[in-house]
């Protein structure tokens, strides 16, 4: 076993040109959801089963989730299996929706077409979530390639849907195909890490988003007193949302932050002209609550201090629960943390260290069906932003790094 982990890293190393090839295929597809004003995952995801079928995988299940906004109605899911020696299996998580680009000005050159400096790819979506994506196709092409029967099973999750909810992915393929995965499997959703390495996410604080929502009365804002401003509320409102820190100020050194933080964030339109006061606001507040903080709490505590703002300015303010993904965690001395510190100190030879996010990857939901997933990858952290980039040597070390738990059949 040990030869041919030999065989498939060295075959691994050699694969930079793939890298780029398959970016800069995987990037033109352009794969926004249609809540992003695209036309979904189908494109992509037909590149990627072509390239694995082009590789000799046979073993290919789709379980696509309907979804009339989408041409062809379906927002596609895709597994690739090969056997083991044993009968656990390694899973990895990609997901093929990105983000929109944003400002093109911002760019340096067209997000959609990657543009390679040295060993850094730049392009809307080459690390969120690309780079697993190829980590993913390239040791799959190099099993098959070498003929190698690993030590362990492995399964790969191309899926949709991530960016905006996970309802017509992750969610999906866990009421639609759950009888794939077991708790004895290794489950590792390369979507978050550090430029060294050494970051592995077990823990992930919940993830509430609210609604607020303020209706006054609009009118000419040469004469304010005849009407009552929405926007003037909502601004006050925002701010005592973000104080809400000060009534939940637990905190948890497994974070950074190590605390519960409660973000002001989307804005919607509120009146056309400026000379107009608005009658109506609605934005929205993005929490992260560390565990222990209830969620409900929260919500009471925003909808308690709606009624103080509403009250001083003589309008009505709505507090809706947009979103709420519970805080999860996998304990730090599971097996697949400890697989993946093995291969990490192999492959970059740094010590990875478990750790919590505030940000939210399916890892939770996957833990919420009580199978132990850790998150691990070798990343810019340059997700969402312009110029987005991504390391071709980083995506064959991670892929090497599931080479080495997967040549490995002795996980306890």
């Amino acid at each position: 076993m040990h030869h041919d982990l030999d065989k498939l890293l060295e075959g691994l190393a050699q694969q930079s040109e793939r890298v780029f090839a398959l970016q800069s295929a995987l990037t033109a597809c352009k794969a926004l959801g249609p809540d992003n004003g695209g036309p979904g995952e189908s494109e992509k995801t037909r590149l990627i089963a072509s390239w694995l079928a082009d590789c000799g995988l046979t073993d290919l299940l789709r379980f696509d989730a309907p979804d009339p906004r989408v041409p062809g109605g379906l927002r596609p899911n895709l597994i690739a299996r090969l056997p083991g020696a044993n009968s656990r299996t390694l899973w990895l998580f990609g997901h093929t929706d990105v983000v929109p680009p944003g400002d093109p000005a911002a760019w340096s050159s067209d997000p959609w077409q990657v543009r390679r400096e040295g060993d850094m790819l730049y392009g809307r979506g080459v690390e969120d979530n690309q780079q697993a994506l190829v980590s993913m196709l390239v040791l799959a092409q190099e099993l098959q390639r070498l003929r190698l029967t690993p030590g362990l099973a492995l399964g790969l999750v191309f899926m949709a849907d991530e960016e905006t909810g996970n309802r017509y992915g992750m969610e999906y393929l866990l009421e639609q195909a759950a009888g794939l995965f077991s708790p004895e499997d290794l489950f590792i959703v390369p979507d978050a890490g550090s430029r060294r390495a050494d970051a592995i996410e077990v823990a992930e604080k919940c993830t509430l988003w609210l609604k607020v929502r303020v209706s006054g009365a609009q009118c000419h804002a040469s004469t304010p007193h005849k009407g009552r401003n929405a926007f003037l509320a909502g601004a006050e409102m925002a701010l005592a949302c973000h104080a809400l820190h000060e009534v939940f100020p637990q905190g948890n050194a497994l974070f950074s932050p190590p605390c519960s933080t409660f973000v002001p964030s989307k804005h919607e339109p509120n009146v056309p002209a400026v000379n107009i006061v608005p009658g109506s606001d609605v934005f929205y507040v993005d929490c992260r609550l560390v565990p222990g903080v209830d969620p409900q709490d929260v919500l009471a505590q925003a909808r308690t201090r709606a009624a103080e703002v509403a009250r001083r300015h003589a309008v009505s303010i709505a507090v809706e629960e947009e979103r709420c993904q519970p805080a999860s965690a996998t304990p730090a001395d599971s097996p697949v943390v400890k697989a993946l510190e093995s291969a990490v100190q192999a492959v970059y030879g740094v010590r990875a260290r478990p750790m919590g996010i505030g940000g939210g990857t399916v890892a939770a939901l996957l833990r919420q069906h009580g199978l132990p997933a850790a998150v691990w990858s070798c990343i810019e952290n340059t997700c969402h932003q312009p110029n987005e980039r991504s390391s071709v040597s980083a995506t064959l070390k991670d892929a090497q790094v599931f080479a080495h738990i997967l040549m490995s059949c002795d996980h306890a």
